[in-house]
């Protein structure tokens, strides 16, 4: 599907190498976005999974160009504030604006409560709130003087009490918090700021502890993970299309929404 439901604006979106933040990247590009795609491309000690490479970064901009827009990248650590304001600047400067962002960086770990670190404790706030945070204060000046849309990526984690990752869903929790005060704040300048929902999505965030620990740890857990609708997992696209229509006009009195894509997961 190509189109133009984003035709020319532009779209900044962080966690950008691999997995869901790809696919926003190639969906909003096939429908007319120009794009500044950042990413750590480095893995963190705290996580068992590893994260993307500058080559699948350089990979994600190069399946977006094919759709004919700009796509500026930059590797930076989203928990660095002042590095991701200058790549933010950078690539606002070579696009000719902002329109708008999407903070889709985002770590999971894995553990009972009493395995649960403080280190693990502080990299998943870090990365998914702070550096949520970070992403949208980056933009923000951007988009003050012309309105435009904030998207952050929480999860089902951050609408149900979701165990065995206390840091994840806590952190998750916290991106609607502020979301949901950014809304009230930047209303008046025509900023709109929404969060989205995601069930289990198939991508390079796979703890393989999880399954373990359902399955031979907390068998009665097992209920709360599972969706209403028969699918496991959604795809990745499925929670595209979703940041696709809050980027787009189509969304213009869109604000302050917890925007479920999640197969019914919250209903359980």
């Amino acid at each position: 599907m190509s189109g133009n439901r984003v035709e020319g604006k532009r779209v900044l979106i962080t966690g950008a190498a691999r997995g869901m933040g790809r696919s926003h990247a190639v969906r909003l590009a096939e429908e007319g976005a120009d794009l500044i795609l950042v990413d750590i491309c480095e893995s963190l000690p705290e996580l068992e999974y590893p994260l993307a490479t500058p080559e699948d970064l350089a990979e994600t901009a190069r399946l977006a160009e094919k759709h004919g827009g700009q796509v500026v990248t930059s590797i930076v650590d989203v928990r660095d504030e002042a590095a991701l304001r200058a790549a933010v600047d950078d690539g606002v400067a070579q696009l000719g604006g902002l329109d708008a962002a999407v903070a889709n960086a985002g770590v999971l770990t894995v553990g009972t409560w009493d395995k649960t670190t403080q280190k693990q404790w502080r990299t998943v706030l870090d990365v998914n709130l702070i550096g949520t945070w970070n992403t949208c204060a980056a933009a923000l000046p951007h988009l003050v003087e012309r309105g435009g849309s904030l998207v952050n990526i929480s999860s089902s984690a951050g609408l149900k009490g979701t165990p065995l990752h206390l840091p994840y869903t806590a952190s998750k929790h916290g991106v609607v918090g502020l979301s949901r005060a950014l809304a009230n704040e930047l209303g008046a300048q025509n900023i709109r700021v929404n969060t989205v929902h995601p069930t289990g999505v198939e991508t390079g965030m796979r703890p393989e502890s999880l399954h373990a620990l359902l399955v031979d740890g907390r068998p009665d857990l097992v209920p709360i993970f599972l969706n209403a609708l028969p699918a496991v997992m959604a795809q990745a696209v499925d929670i595209s299309n979703a940041v696709l229509f809050l980027v787009s006009d189509e969304s213009r009195f869109v604000t302050g929404l917890e925007f479920k894509v999640d197969a019914g997961v919250t209903l359980r």
